[in-house]
């Protein structure tokens, strides 16, 4: 595959040997795109060379420039020169070549081989209410980076930690108990993630009431938390379910069960999958031994309680607790534990994180432990940290129940789409079924492109409103786009045009020009490798979308200059140019498909 920049490094190599060498090492040649505000599209960076030059910034890289189009002439079409810049421009033949080249490599992009082996843990939701918006941008982002990372040649294990077990836990199962009179998903009609966090829910607002009670008879409300009956029970319940007492863990297994089934059918919905789901029921105890060792080679030390901490101050921050004074285990002593487990299972070279920003600290405790137990690749744990999704009217809470639901969401999106699909005339003379398929993907598209294009470290506001529009940076516009490619396709075909120039193979005159916008197009489509290798460098999809939506706005802008189809077209330009359509929507269903996008045929 021909790779612009490379090509003219090569050249511009080849040039400074011939005109400065002297049999030794030449230094590295530092090549870029060239800024937007000058000509050009590659820039030679000539100061480092002037040691061998002995000439001014402008004298040598006229020179360079000189030598590299008379004797690189098929590549370099001209150039100008700014201070030290050697600003290169190529040939429309180089990039007529570089198109042909494209069409002729099948899942152009995905061309990286690291052989790196990674887990990516994400969702990692509690059993006691439904997934989130919160948890859709989890979800999106954990997926999303797993493709990146395969398309990157990595061998990429997609896990999922599930919090079953805690006080959080106990809350729903005793307010089931309570005010359920028994009810199931089945009796109720609700899904069983949905029937768990409405008890959720019930147990704080019996929480909040008995607080108030005891606040009345005098308490204040710190003691009055502590000697509210409900959360004593609940307590007890905990305690209970660590003893595996039958009755009580027969409970929580009953209406795990529930739960389970109901965050199954949200992640189909969502288009995301696992193939490891790890159970914090079963590795909460994993890191007690570890945390044993650790004491006996004296990186831990124990308190008078009992209790066993990692003393980090020496680096910055402070005492961390790792076993209470009773014995039992707190997160950190599970996920040390699962780490450990994870690497012998796996041989991992990286373990990425999606966890929210919340947990910063956690994770870098996590990795500086880990460094103090010898365990030498800690250095491969990462945090992917994200910020927090807002909405117009604030921030969520989940006991109070004021969460945007995943699944309304999800639902909203759909009829939303169709809503707007409709009075735009989108989707005239198409069958209920594909109206409601397309629905499908319209809505999910908008969804996920409005909360990975922005870069993951950063808090948004999702706004369902917005993210549904047929013009501007949305879903809706990147898919619309390809779908009137694959009706030009379709009517190209009809027309009697050659099959190949609908498809991959390059069937156009090699001695046509090409237009400046075509060659913009063919300049955007070969960067793609490296917008690939970018995302995946810097573990963020928003790059791809970015991408996405520029190469998108890029064709549309050509569509509506050069015709393809229309009478009057000479058959050298409607072959050439939709074959150039055809690639762009090649790449543009590859890189949405990395963002877990579907792309629609028809709209």
């Amino acid at each position: 595959m021909i790779n612009a920049e490379n090509t003219v490094r090569e050249c511009a190599k080849q040039a400074v040997g011939a005109l400065y060498g002297d049999g030794g090492a030449l230094p590295e040649l530092q090549v870029a795109k060239t800024r937007k505000e000058f000509a050009g599209d590659y820039t030679l960076v000539t100061f480092p060379l002037l040691k061998l030059s002995r000439k001014s910034p402008e004298q040598t890289a006229t020179e360079i420039g000189e030598w590299m189009r008379e004797h690189c002439g098929e590549t370099i079409g001209d150039f100008n020169v700014i201070k030290g810049f050697l600003n290169l421009s190529l040939t429309p033949k180089f990039w007529l070549g570089c198109l042909g080249d494209l069409m002729q490599t099948p899942n152009y992009g995905f061309v990286c081989d690291s052989g790196k082996s990674v887990m990516v843990e994400y969702s990692s939701p509690n059993t006691n209410k439904p997934l989130h918006l919160g948890h859709i941008r989890n979800n999106l982002l954990g997926y999303s980076v797993s493709k990146i990372l395969e398309a990157n040649g990595c061998n990429v294990l997609k896990a999922n930690l599930v919090n079953d077990r805690g006080i959080h836990i106990c809350k729903s199962m005793l307010a089931w108990l309570r005010f359920g009179g028994g009810e199931t998903p089945e009796s109720s009609g609700m899904k069983g993630d949905h029937l768990v966090g409405k008890y959720y829910v019930a147990f704080d607002q019996a929480y909040k009431a008995e607080i108030r009670q005891l606040m009345e008879r005098g308490l204040d409300e710190e003691q009055a938390k502590r000697e509210a009956p409900i959360m004593k029970e609940a307590q007890e319940m905990l305690r209970r379910w660590e003893a595996k007492d039958p009755e009580v863990y027969g409970l929580w297994e009953r209406m795990n069960s529930w739960v389970y089934a109901g965050f199954d059918e949200t992640y189909r919905a969502m288009g995301v999958s696992f193939d490891k789901v790890y159970y914090e029921s079963n590795t909460y105890l994993l890191g007690k031994e570890l945390v044993q060792k650790g004491l006996e080679q004296g990186v831990f030390f124990r308190k008078e309680d009992g209790s066993v901490w990692a003393d980090l101050t020496g680096d910055g921050l402070d005492q961390k607790l790792l076993l209470r004074g009773d014995g039992t285990s707190v997160y950190m002593t599970q996920d040390l534990g699962t780490a450990v487990q994870r690497r012998e299972e796996y041989n991992l070279d990286k373990m990425i994180y999606v966890v929210g920003n919340e947990q910063n600290y956690h994770f870098q405790v996590l990795k500086l432990i880990l460094g103090k137990l010898g365990f030498g690749w800690a250095d491969g744990i990462y945090h992917l940290s994200y910020g927090m999704v807002e909405l117009p009217e604030g921030k969520m809470k989940s006991r109070e129940g004021t969460v945007v639901d995943a699944d309304d969401l999800i639902a909203e999106m759909i009829e939303t789409a169709r809503t707007v699909a409709v009075e735009a005339g989108k989707l005239d003379g198409l069958s209920d079924e594909e109206i409601a398929e397309i629905s499908r993907m319209v809505g999910l598209g908008a969804l996920k492109y409005f909360i990975l294009k922005v870069d993951p470290k950063k808090t948004m506001l999702f706004d369902p409103r917005e993210s549904i529009d047929f013009n501007g940076n949305t879903g809706p516009f990147i898919q619309y786009t390809y779908a009137r490619i694959k009706s030009l396709q379709r009517r190209g075909a009809g027309a009697g045009d050659t099959a190949a120039a609908a498809s991959a193979g390059a069937q156009f005159d090699e001695g046509r020009v090409p237009e400046p916008k075509e060659i913009e197009l063919i300049k955007l489509l070969a960067e793609f490798a490296g917008v690939v290798r970018q995302a995946g460098e810097e573990f963020s999809p928003a790059v791809v979308a970015a991408y996405a939506y520029d190469l998108a706005k890029e064709f549309n802008q050509y569509y509506h200059d050069y015709p393809i189809l229309k009478e009057g077209v000479s058959e050298a330009d409607r072959q050439f140019r939709l074959s150039l359509a055809s690639q762009v929507a090649d790449t543009l269903g590859r890189a949405m498909g990395l963002l877990g996008i579907e792309m629609p045929e028809r709209m």
